[in-house]
């Protein structure tokens, strides 16, 4: 049934500037409202007065998203990506070193070998990571990097956090490193799930930075965004959206895309409890550091893991191991990523100390890391990452098949409560809005 009225996109991050893309590309009106004084959100990138390079998101994006938003002529080739866990003052390659540890090696055979008689769901995630790999690396390595990237004891998270980040095949793992050192490209692995995951999607990376993403998306909708326009309620009659309120003043609305994070979303809806349940999901909120130094190569591998708790972060990253371009020749910049909760110790540290700290644990893995020490910058948010807790498992897997309310969308990372990375934004946005017009147009 086809309305006079504009569908309203919460929020000019990705996902709300890909719902804007698709219905400019099929002629739907539309409105898009954003809190902040520019676009782009969590896939801001920045530049310092010296040179150096960082962005708040993810670090690359693949050839696939480049190619599908037109940016592919944009964008630098990344050769190579290797990750390492840091485990009693050594460093094993993930995944080919981690076998190598014999006790850990006959841990993960033996669950490997009882999995075969033993097809009960698990319980939590602790219980999903042993018995897929096995109590040793579960307990040694996995699951203390899942309880400081989420801040919860494993037994109280959900088994659906272990299957959607590490749901893929060990195998297929293998298969897809292997490929990327034979054809010297850095092979997406782990990072799709809605498209497939082949030799033939690699990473890249915008000249620009990850802002390069939104600028594009936004080129062809700048008439359709207002700035410093918050959404301060979604207007709700008979569990269908009809309107927003913006700046005090009602908008009438076909319907709602929203990118707001879900607990943040259940406090905008007014005329329905259908939400009430997600008021309570959390995110995890993360301190990134961003420290430069002199020199490069200064880690073992692009990316760095600890789940020794003696370490003030859970994982280092050493960007220009992968993309030497961040940082002026010669120089490095690693990004020691600090979980914590909003409002502790850590997150009210100031920078110069938040650095002391991170210099002083680095100093088991780069003992000159002071006298290469050029200075930092921090960067905070409050929602970094969803936490899949067991006490909301049911909530979550409901509001993962709709907000059951017509009309209202919610997409995007925080807007879905989901562990997805800019491709799966990208695709997942673009088929559920597609759905959208189908209701409200044919």
């Amino acid at each position: 049934m086809a309305t006079k009225e504009p569908i309203v996109i919460v929020g000019a991050g990705m996902a709300g500037l890909t719902a804007a893309k698709f219905l400019k590309e099929n002629n739907i009106p539309f409105v898009l409202y954003e809190a902040g004084t520019k676009i782009a959100g969590l896939a801001t990138s920045f530049r310092d007065k010296e040179g150096f390079s960082y962005d708040f998101g993810a670090h690359f994006i693949t050839n696939r998203l480049a190619k599908a938003i037109g940016i592919s002529s944009e964008c630098r080739l990344v050769k190579h990506y290797g990750e390492t866990v840091w485990l009693k003052g050594k460093a094993y390659r993930y995944p080919f070193g981690l076998i190598k540890i014999p006790h850990i090696a006959v841990s993960w055979l033996e669950t490997r070998l009882k999995s075969f008689s033993n097809g009960k769901e698990s319980s939590s995630a602790a219980d999903w990571f042993r018995k897929r790999y096995g109590p040793a690396l579960a307990n040694e390595i996995a699951l203390p990097l899942i309880e400081s990237w989420s801040g919860m004891p494993g037994d109280e998270l959900s088994p659906a956090l272990g299957k959607g980040l590490f749901g893929g095949s060990v195998p297929k793992t293998f298969f897809l490193k292997a490929a990327g050192v034979i054809t010297g490209r850095a092979i997406a692995c782990g990072y799709n799930k809605e498209r497939s995951e082949n030799p033939a999607v690699w990473h890249v990376y915008p000249n620009g930075g990850l802002s390069t993403l939104c600028e594009k998306l936004a080129e062809d909708v700048t008439d359709s965004i207002q700035l410093e326009s918050p959404v301060q309620e979604i207007i709700v009659e008979n569990e269908k959206v009809v309107a927003v309120k913006v700046k005090g003043e009602l908008k009438k609305a076909a319907a709602v895309i929203s990118t707001a994070p879900v607990n943040i979303l259940s406090k905008l809806v007014k005329g329905t409890s259908l939400l009430e349940a997600t008021s309570g999901f959390r995110y995890r909120p993360m301190i990134f550091i961003n420290l430069k130094f002199e020199g490069r190569h200064l880690l073992p591998d692009t990316v760095l893991w600890f789940p020794e708790k003696d370490f003030i972060f859970f994982r280092l990253t050493e960007s220009t191991q992968s993309m030497p371009w961040l940082a002026p020749e010669g120089k490095t910049i690693i990004t020691a990523d600090i979980g914590c909760e909003k409002g502790d110790a850590l997150w009210e540290m100031d920078e110069k100390e938040l650095a002391a700290l991170c210099l002083e644990k680095l100093n088991s893995i780069i003992p000159d890391a002071k006298k290469r020490f050029l200075g930092s910058s921090v960067l905070r948010t409050p929602i970094a990452y969803p936490v899949f807790l067991n006490k909301y498992e049911q909530e979550r897997q409901n509001f993962v098949q709709s907000t059951h309310i017509d009309n209202l969308l919610s997409i995007g990372r925080n807007g879905e409560f989901s562990h997805m990375f800019m491709e799966d934004v990208y695709w997942r946005t673009r088929k559920k809005v597609n759905h959208l017009i189908k209701q409200l147009y044919h």
